[in-house]
């Protein structure tokens, strides 16, 4: 026994000095009140602790022997998905960093990570200098020459000093387009954007498991541009040029990557670019993966996408103590239509469907006609304040937010607003009352 406490002893220090930290000051203080800490890996990052954010703003997590090297992801709000950044843990050394909300992360300590650091700012320099040049319309070939010389150099300091790190693979993919001789904006611009993702290797799975590869597919999509194409088009030219960078890695790694674009497309209401990725890209992914749940929610956006056919649904109507089913596709008392999903128990709803209501009487009844649709637990309250909106035509969609018809329409609060024209395609969807009257004018 005595022998087992002696080389517990002798051991005790080498694992207290093999355990390391991550630690930093966030501010300012009262805008942050927890952390938590990720593995990431190239398809799930893996939940390891969190720490409380204490007054003066200060976190720490203790690694122990068993922590992995790798990216480490820090959440500090949420969605987790817009509010993290990226650590490299080398399972050397301790990392010490403060984070600002407007300036950003500052590592204090961590050699790794204050070299990743370093080369982004100086590459970020030269890039602006080159920038400069081109903006100011200089024609001092010698200097231009002279900051391309400089970006290659620097280029290849970095890279000889990152050399056996984690960091390396970041500053190798990182490396931009750099001329060898002088060349004209149009010229540089165009080889710039053909020679992109010409270092990155998609399949490195320490890129797979950080933030870098959808940080560069982000920058390219909503960063270049073609002279002569709009918008929309211009986005799926570079989707379809960014696929074609992605072809060879795995499909689930395909998915992470293009789930992301797709929903940054739809955040933004840019349904044909959403389905132009769907259609083309995104759908066979998920068949191939069996990924029904994807496959649904990629369907239920495009049939619910302007200019498609509102989903069909029943409705009754009673009219001289007669009642009757027919269902909207069968309608055609109205050359516009509206669908609007409210709730008794809901009180933006309670404030916007009177508002509804004042609005559609003021209106000629063969112009327009509103079909509400009550997603309600049961039918009491319902049934009580429906006599207030003699109106509309009213939909009991019971089981709430397991309605059919609700989920039919991918509805996730109420209110919400559908317009239809006479044939029942989707020609509105507004996001409030006040967007709806305004589409109406």
């Amino acid at each position: 026994m005595l022998f087992k406490i002696v080389a517990l002893l002798i051991l005790l220090p080498q694992i207290l000095l093999a355990q390391h930290t991550i630690k930093g000051v966030f501010s300012p203080a009262n805008d942050y009140k927890v952390v938590l800490l990720y593995k990431v890996t190239p398809t799930v990052s893996e939940y390891i602790t969190n720490a409380e954010i204490q007054k003066d703003g200060s976190f720490q997590f203790q690694l122990d022997t068993s922590a992995k090297t790798g990216i480490y992801r820090i959440v500090y709000a949420v969605p987790q998905e817009d509010f993290n950044f990226d650590v490299i843990y080398n399972g050397k050394e301790d990392i010490a960093l403060t984070f600002n909300t407007e300036t950003g992360i500052l590592f204090k300590s961590s050699t790794e990570n204050k070299l990743l650091s370093s080369y982004t700012s100086s590459m970020s320099a030269i890039t602006q200098s080159i920038n400069n040049y081109f903006r100011e319309g200089r024609k001092d070939t010698l200097a231009l020459r002279a900051i391309f010389k400089t970006q290659r150099e620097t280029q290849i300091r970095y890279e000889k000093q990152a050399e056996n790190t984690i960091a390396l693979h970041f500053i190798k993919a990182n490396k931009p387009y750099i001329p060898k001789k002088y060349e004209d904006v149009k010229t540089y611009v165009k080889n710039l954007k053909n020679r992109y993702f010409d270092n990155i290797d998609f399949n490195n799975k320490t890129l797979q498991s950080s933030s870098f590869l959808q940080e560069r597919m982000l920058n390219y999509v909503f960063g270049i541009s073609t002279e002569g194409k709009d918008e929309i088009t211009n986005y799926k030219n570079n989707i379809d040029v960014f696929y074609s960078a992605i072809k060879t890695i795995p499909a689930s790694i395909k998915r992470i990557l293009l789930v992301d674009l797709w929903q940054e497309m739809v955040d933004l209401r840019l349904e044909p670019v959403a389905n132009h990725i769907s259609k083309n890209y995104l759908l066979n992914i998920a068949n191939l993966l069996k990924d029904k749940e994807l496959v649904d929610t990629l369907t239920r956006y495009s049939n619910l996408s302007i200019g498609h056919k509102a989903p069909d649904f029943p409705i009754l109507i009673e009219s001289n103590n007669k009642k009757e089913i027919i269902r909207l596709s069968e309608l055609n008392n109205a050359e516009k239509y509206i669908i609007v999903f409210w709730s008794s128990t809901c009180s933006h709803c309670l404030e916007e469907i009177p508002q509804l209501h004042t609005f559609v009487k003021s209106r000629i009844k063969s112009k327009l006609k509103v079909i509400a649709i009550g997603l309600e637990d049961d039918n009491k309250a319902w049934k009580e304040k429906i006599k207030n909106y003699p109106e509309f035509l009213h939909v009991l969609g019971l089981g709430k937010w397991d309605n059919k018809i609700g989920n039919d329409y991918d509805v996730t609060a109420t209110p919400a607003y559908f317009v239809l024209d006479k044939n029942k395609n989707i020609i509105e969807k507004p996001d409030s009352f006040e967007a709806l009257k305004i589409s109406f004018k």
